[in-house]
């Protein structure tokens, strides 16, 4: 059939747009599928980061996208609409992450819906981690112009059925991200990145924001031992300079290596490869696509019991669930991985728990969902 993506696309960067271009290289297997994504994601002065576009040095899926919907301007949404109904698409998908993009998104919907399209939202996040005034009465407009969701863990489940109790939803876990390239030998990857050869490192991945307790992460190692080493490799949504401070006040700048930057696509081999566990300190949460990652190159992660991340381990066997956020929690479940040398198993036991994490799995519960539309 006839499938529209609404979402950002290539020339955007970032996990969302890798998830759309994973799902569009999915659904085209088997379906016409045509992408539409943004001719303006974020104003530039509501971007926290260093910029929202891929650049040379990134290996992106050049998706062929349609660039047309302008976040902050109602002119935009029925252009788009209009472009998209011309394709004549019997289900159009969008991506949904924050009510920021609820008037667009929203709006595009209820056209194509009147146009006898069905729409299918696959939901990244209901309730976003900073809240704003208003949040839920965009979230209703975006929610009523919607056939059915997609979930990807009992978290956004709860708080789309607080909003919306008649929903129809499906609820399948995030796929793998499975495009950055394969698993390089550690020495190998520490050697290119100039980290130590002879320390065990704890990751720290992805975006750096405020709730996703980094903090928390640099706290926990005072109490770890001279043989373990943090490694921070992200971009920072903000000002670094506030963990610089607390890394000296603890006195671990030996033990505590930051990258603050955007990370290419074709250095993520590299981190994951050299790191011996991902952690994820999360004071709240979702689900996390870092954690799809560490799946594809079978690192284990230590997680936070916050949101949807335990739903991501199978505690004991593929990782480790904190109970607390807390630094001393934290360490704790570090120093219990290391002294019982936990890598081998639980990487074992993700690589043969992959299946259930597939992209074809994630596009037939879309297209199920589509058939129990009325």
């Amino acid at each position: 059939m006839n499938i529209a993506i609404l979402s950002t696309f290539y020339p955007f960067r970032g996990g969302i747009a890798q998830f759309s271009a994973a799902l569009y290289r999915e659904l085209e297997k088997q379906h016409a599928v045509r992408a539409f994504t943004f001719s303006r994601q974020y104003p530039g002065l509501l971007f926290p980061g260093q910029t929202q576009y891929v650049t040379e040095a990134d290996r992106a899926d050049p998706v062929p996208a349609q660039e047309l919907l302008d976040s902050i301007n109602p002119i935009s949404y029925r252009r788009t609409a209009a472009a998209i109904r011309a394709f004549h698409p019997d289900l159009l998908i969008t991506t949904f992450w924050m009510p920021f993009f609820a008037p667009g998104m929203g709006t595009v919907s209820a056209r194509l819906r009147k146009a006898g399209a069905r729409v299918i939202s696959v939901v990244h996040n209901i309730i976003p981690h900073e809240q704003r005034p208003g949040d839920r009465l965009l979230l209703r407009y975006f929610l009523n112009r919607t056939d059915a969701f997609v979930v990807m863990n009992r978290s956004v489940k709860r708080d789309l059925l607080a909003l919306k109790p008649q929903a129809k939803y499906t609820l399948q876990p995030h796929p793998i991200y499975d495009h950055f390239g394969a698993k390089v030998p550690s020495e190998t990857a520490r050697e290119k990145l100039a980290l130590p050869v002879d320390k065990k490192i704890i990751l720290f991945f992805g975006f750096i924001r405020k709730y996703k307790g980094l903090d928390n992460a640099i706290r926990a190692m005072v109490h770890l031992p001279d043989d373990v080493c943090l490694l921070i490799a992200g971009e920072m949504y903000g000002d670094f300079s506030e963990y610089e401070r607390l890394i000296r006040e603890i006195g671990c700048e030996s033990r505590i290596i930051a990258r603050p930057r955007y990370i290419r696509e074709d250095e993520v081999p590299l981190y994951f490869s050299a790191a011996d566990v991902l952690l994820l300190p999360y004071k709240s949460a979702t689900q996390s696509g870092i954690m799809q990652i560490a799946y594809h190159y079978n690192l284990p992660a230590i997680v936070t019991d916050v949101g949807g991340l335990a739903e991501m381990i199978d505690d004991g066997k593929t990782g480790l669930v904190v109970k607390s956020t807390q630094p001393t929690a934290l360490a704790a479940a570090c120093k219990h991985y290391f002294e019982n040398q936990l890598l081998e198993s639980f990487a074992h036991a993700m690589a043969a728990n992959k299946e259930k994490y597939s992209w074809s799995e994630f596009a037939r519960a879309i297209i199920d969902l589509y058939e129990q539309i009325p």
